[in-house]
């Protein structure tokens, strides 16, 4: 009895974790990711304002629009959209964070008709 008493214990102070979340620390600033392409694993670059975001990719800049629904939360939107896929809005939401990084998720900001949500994940690592 004593062992199911403990193991119930240890279950509800475990379902009490939250995962640690300072988002303030990560709304600006230059940040590194690993991304797959093709198979191949390559690292990207952001820089991060209050209200830009200018990605480095593949010799390539890309600059997008955000904007704070909260301190975890934004929503971004390309500039100069080069396709109809650039033209939507992606809402990005910081799961967790620790010293000098995040996990992050990402998805369309509005979902086209009856298709399914497509929720994709990520870590950034803050470099300056």
């Amino acid at each position: 009895m004593k062992l199911f008493l403990s193991l119930i214990f240890l279950l509800l102070l475990t379902s009490c974790y939250n995962k640690e979340r300072n988002c303030k620390d990560f709304k600006t600033g230059t940040f590194e990711f690993t991304y797959v392409t093709d198979g191949i694993e390559k690292t990207g670059r952001f820089v991060r304002t209050e209200d830009l975001n200018i990605d480095y990719y593949e010799n390539k800049i890309d600059t997008a629009s955000i904007r704070w629904i909260n301190d975890c939360e934004f929503i971004m939107k390309h500039i100069n959209p080069k396709n109809m896929s650039e033209e939507k809005a992606i809402h990005m939401k910081i799961l967790t964070t620790s010293e000098d990084s995040y996990t992050f998720e990402y998805s369309l900001a509005i979902q086209p008709g009856s298709q399914k949500k497509r929720v994709e994940q990520g870590t950034a690592t803050k470099i300056e």
